[in-house]
C-alpha cells in the first residue's frame, strides 16, 4: 500500500506536471497571437508601400501629362501661331501691284516671325532633354542651368561640385536634373526664393546632393496636402535612382533638402 507521502509526493508531481503544461499552452498561444499580430503588421507595412508606390506613380503619370499639356500648349499658342501669320504674309507676297517697300515689310515679318518660331522649338527641345545634359554630363548641365537662372530670372544660384566631376549613369542624371528643376521652380514661384546653393558632394561610396534657398519656406503638412508643389514628382524620382531625401522647411526658415544616392 502507498503511504501517505508516496500520495502527496505523486499530488506534488502532478501539479507540476499540470503547471507546466499549462505554461506551455499560454506561451503556445501567446506565440501565435503574436505571430499574427507580426504578420497583420507585415501586411499592413507592405499595403501602406504598395499604396505609397502607386501614389507615385500616380504622381509621375499626373506630371506626364500636365508636361504634355503644357508642351501642346506652346506648341499650339507659340510656335503653330507664329507659323500661321508666316503662311499668311507668304500668301500676301503673291498679291498683285506690291510696292518694293511692302515686299520688304513683308519679308521682313516673315524672316523676323520664322527667327521666333526657331527660338521657341530651340526652347521646347531644351526643356524636354537640354543638349548640354546629353553631351557633356550633369555638372556641365547644372552649371547652364545656374547660369540660366542667374541671367533670366535674376536669381542667385551658388553651385558647388565637390565630387571631382563624378559620372553618373543616364538615368540618374536626367532624374537628379529633373529634381533640381522641380526645386528652383518651387523656390521662386512658391517660395519667393533670391538666393539658393546647390552642392554635390561625396562620402564614402554614398553620393549627397544638398540644397537650400533663402525664400519663405512653408509648414510641411500644408507642403504635403499642395500637389501642385511637385513633391510627390520629386519623391518619385528620388526612388528610382534608390535614393532617400531629408526635407525640412518652415515659416520664413526657407527650405533645406538632402537627397543621397
Amino acid at each position: 500500500m502507498k503511504t501517505t507521502v508516496d500520495i502527496e509526493f505523486l499530488n506534488v508531481i502532478f501539479y507540476i506536471f499540470l503547471g507546466f503544461l499549462l505554461m506551455a499552452i499560454v506561451i503556445i498561444v501567446f506565440f501565435f497571437k503574436s505571430r499574427k499580430k507580426i504578420i497583420e503588421k507585415e501586411l499592413e507595412k507592405k499595403n501602406l508601400e504598395l499604396s505609397y508606390q502607386k501614389e507615385l506613380l500616380r504622381a509621375v503619370i499626373i506630371t506626364q501629362e500636365e508636361e504634355r499639356k503644357r508642351i501642346a500648349q506652346d506648341l499650339h499658342d507659340d510656335i503653330s501661331s507664329k507659323l500661321n501669320i508666316v503662311s499668311l504674309n507668304t500668301h500676301l507676297l503673291k498679291t498683285p501691284n506690291l510696292s518694293e517697300n511692302e515686299v520688304k515689310d513683308i519679308t521682313e515679318n516673315i524672316i523676323s516671325l520664322t527667327t521666333k518660331a526657331l527660338d521657341s522649338s530651340r526652347t521646347i527641345a531644351h526643356n524636354l532633354l537640354p543638349p548640354v545634359l546629353d553631351k557633356f554630363g550633369f555638372h556641365a548641365a547644372l552649371d547652364e542651368l545656374s547660369l540660366e537662372y542667374r541671367t533670366i530670372k535674376s536669381v542667385v544660384v551658388n553651385y558647388k561640385n565637390e565630387t571631382k566631376n563624378e559620372i553618373f549613369s543616364n538615368e540618374v542624371q536626367l532624374h537628379l536634373f529633373r529634381i533640381l528643376q522641380e526645386l528652383m521652380n518651387n523656390s521662386i514661384k512658391h517660395g519667393k526664393a533670391s538666393e539658393i546653393s546647390i552642392l554635390v558632394s561625396k562620402k564614402a561610396a554614398t553620393n549627397i546632393l544638398v540644397y537650400t534657398d533663402n525664400g519663405i519656406g512653408f509648414e510641411l503638412e500644408m507642403l504635403k496636402n499642395k500637389s501642385g508643389l511637385g513633391i510627390k514628382n520629386i519623391e518619385s524620382r528620388v526612388g528610382f535612382i534608390n535614393g532617400k531625401m531629408i526635407l525640412k522647411t518652415s515659416k520664413n526658415e526657407g527650405i533645406y533638402v538632402m537627397i543621397t544616392f
